[in-house]
């Protein structure tokens, strides 16, 4: 099995919302476990061929929205590709510009700009905010009410040579040098460790091997995938008082 690699160094902007003060002071108690992407169909989404980590974490995330709040939404590897393309300047006919991308940039591009999707509609992010690593209950507290974080990772060669959905455990490894930078959906947790989504399966890693190789982490809010029908979230809520607390975004 071939991995590629994408994410470039963290990129630190002080304009970039912090959400753990409005989620600590305006939401209920984060349940002790939570996992969102049981069932949810990831995809290798061409990171096999390509460094899109960035837009194969973006597709798993938008997958493991819709499966829980609405039908599930599938990217095409074409469609991530391509979305990946326009992030990057990356050209898939000669495979040049293949550089990966900075997940802050393609966040703000999300957001302002929206990607190729099913359908007529670009897949547009409502919001995001930063979350500190390695602040657990944050990372917990995003994961369970908006339904996943997008973490960047430094990978270690170890991990590099196990099977998709193997569990990524730095005890079970003996090869840690560090060989790049990785994108990775986190949509599920509990006392143990995380359930994610990279290169077409859902893994697990404890808490302990996300606090050594994350660098970088981030909440999202996305009305268009994860509210259903009546407004709501699969927890029941929506997004107002949240959006009137990061109206600045």
């Amino acid at each position: 099995m071939t991995y590629k690699l994408g994410k470039r160094p963290a990129k630190r902007d002080p304009r970039t919302y912090r959400l753990t003060p409005a989620l600590a002071a305006h939401w209920p108690t984060v349940p002790e476990e939570q996992d969102w992407s049981d069932k949810v169909d990831y995809q290798m989404w061409g990171n096999d061929k390509c460094g899109c980590c960035g837009l194969a974490s973006q597709a798993g995330l938008v997958a493991t929205w819709t499966k829980n709040a609405q039908s599930q939404v599938l990217l095409s590897t074409d469609q991530v590709i391509a979305n990946y393309a326009d992030v990057s300047g990356y050209d898939p006919m000669t495979g040049v510009g293949d550089d990966g991308v900075i997940l802050l940039d393609l966040l703000k591009i999300w957001r302002k700009n929206g990607f190729r999707r099913p359908g007529p509609d670009k897949d547009l992010l409502t919001a995001f905010g930063y979350v500190e690593r390695k602040d657990v209950m944050s990372v917990k507290r995003c994961i369970a009410f908006l339904g996943g974080v997008i973490g960047g990772v430094q990978m270690v060669q170890g991990f590099m040579e196990l099977e998709p959905g193997a569990t990524w455990d730095l005890d079970k490894v003996s090869n840690h040098r560090p060989v790049g930078g990785h994108a990775i959906a986190v949509t599920g947790y509990n006392k143990d460790g995380l359930f994610f989504a990279s290169w077409g399966a859902r893994s697990f890693m404890p808490w302990a091997t996300w606090e050594y190789i994350s660098d970088e982490s981030y909440g999202l809010l996305s009305r268009q995938n994860w509210l259903g029908d009546n407004g709501k979230s699969p927890k029941n809520q929506t997004f107002d008082a949240l959006l009137s607390e990061i109206s600045s975004l």
